[in-house]
């Protein structure tokens, strides 16, 4: 492996993700000489398997304003962000390197050819255009500091790396496997920077309830979601949920674990299911008459596929209580509004959530009140710059969470390509 250490970077990124790799070809592309660092023996290891392999590239609202609104209480530190760069940049960047794109339900943005390899081979590309020499098996073990910047990066075998101005791009703890293991984290405390603690963010739910189990790969593409502590309604979501071998999944579920979490601290966590949200009980009453009358020499058990899925009738008949075997001519008035309450609330019980190493993203990272997001900055040394998943940043599934690495991953390179460089 050359020796770099007696080469004074402009630019040293350590961590080649997708906001690493984004940052390192940014500042290049304006004149920097950049070293980017990574601890995998390639890039981009985990935006290879993002989105299940297809890669969700953003989510296709071009209204600034609109966009941040999804992510909480952040929005107003991003703001001045993604006024440099935002989705239609974002397009604009893949599309221009021949990557195209095409929009599917909720505004999630996909390349075209499904895969996420097209988007590796453009950041890749956009590296080896503009220079970048890429370090790989590097791993980092701190930084080196004086006053208020940063001097030098250490690596194994007592190497270093000098520059004038670090982006630190090394993600969080979800999916350990493809090197986000949190180092970034201590290397921050180690030097000052306040970090809240990393926690699993968009993940998985274990259910206590076995007949959930049982439906394991079943899908409903539409539930509204009531999370109910001491029956107070705590969180309403709508959207598409997944039965798994443990409990449940699928982005409703994924966007609403952050807050299901912070409620597991304190008690029992129930989830109210709406199976048929676009009816309300009146139409759903209505409805179950038309379906016994059009079949009133059938058993319950086959009247109620035209409702949902052929595999959850049969959980639906058990917890209704209504015999499998009874003429739905014989259900009576009772039977029919029970069975409308089930199936406009289903309850289920969470038992807790599945850990960081199952998680798309942690919450938790370096406090936003530490960093300029005019320049993504740190504010306690000047030629350090934060991007990506190491920010404390929640956000939804559908393309939120790789725009943010685009937006702070080009905002830094453009920032740190300019400061400090005479």
């Amino acid at each position: 492996m050359k020796d770099h250490s007696e080469t004074i970077w402009d630019v040293a990124v350590i961590g080649g993700g997708a906001a690493g790799m984004m940052a390192a070809g940014r500042a290049a592309e304006l004149g920097a000489k950049v070293i980017l660092i990574e601890k995998n023996e390639g890039l981009g290891k985990k935006l290879l398997i993002t989105g299940g392999g297809r890669c969700n590239v953003t989510n296709n609202e071009p209204d600034v304003r609109k966009f941040l609104s999804k992510f909480k209480d952040s929005d107003k530190f991003l703001f001045s962000t993604f006024s440099q760069f935002a989705v239609t940049d974002t397009l604009e960047f893949f599309n221009s390197r021949g990557m195209e794109t095409k929009v599917e339900a909720l505004g999630r943005v996909f390349p075209a050819s499904n895969t996420a390899e097209s988007v590796w081979k453009v950041l890749l590309e956009n590296l080896k255009i503009h220079n970048v020499t890429v370090l790989s098996n590097s791993p980092v073990l701190g930084f080196e500091k004086y006053g208020n910047k940063i001097t030098s990066i250490l690596l194994r075998g007592n190497k270093k790396i000098f520059a004038k101005n670090f982006i630190l791009a090394t993600g969080g703890k979800s999916r350990p496997e493809t090197g986000s293991t949190g180092d970034g984290f201590k290397w921050l405390t180690d030097i000052g920077h306040k970090v809240i603690e990393p926690a699993p963010s968009l993940v998985p739910i274990y259910i206590k309830e076995e007949w959930v189990k049982r439906l394991q790969g079943v899908s409903l593409q539409d539930v509204k979601i009531t999370v109910l502590q001491s029956d107070q309604k705590q969180q309403i979501k709508r959207g598409k949920i997944l039965f798994t071998h443990f409990g449940l999944s699928g982005p409703a579920i994924l966007n609403l674990s952050h807050d299901i979490g912070e409620l597991i601290k304190y008690g029992e966590v129930l989830l109210s299911l709406d199976i048929l949200p676009d009816l309300d009980h009146g139409q759903l009453n209505a409805k179950l008459q038309e379906i016994f009358k059009e079949k009133s020499n059938k058993k319950f058990k086959n009247t109620l596929d035209t409702l949902m899925p052929s595999a959850l009738v049969p959980v639906i008949v058990e917890l209704s209580g209504i015999s499998a075997d009874l003429p739905s001519h014989s259900i009576t008035r009772e039977q029919r509004l029970s069975l409308i309450s089930l199936l406009k609330n289903i309850n289920v019980s969470v038992e807790d959530l599945l850990g960081t190493d199952k998680a798309i993203i942690t919450s938790g990272g370096i406090e936003l009140n530490e960093v300029d997001f005019k320049t993504m900055s740190s504010k306690l040394f000047l030629n350090l710059f934060l991007i990506g998943d190491i920010l404390n940043i929640d956000r939804p599934t559908g393309g939120y969470g790789l725009q943010l690495c685009w937006t702070t991953g080009f905002v830094a390179g453009t920032s740190a390509s300019k400061v400090n460089q005479s």
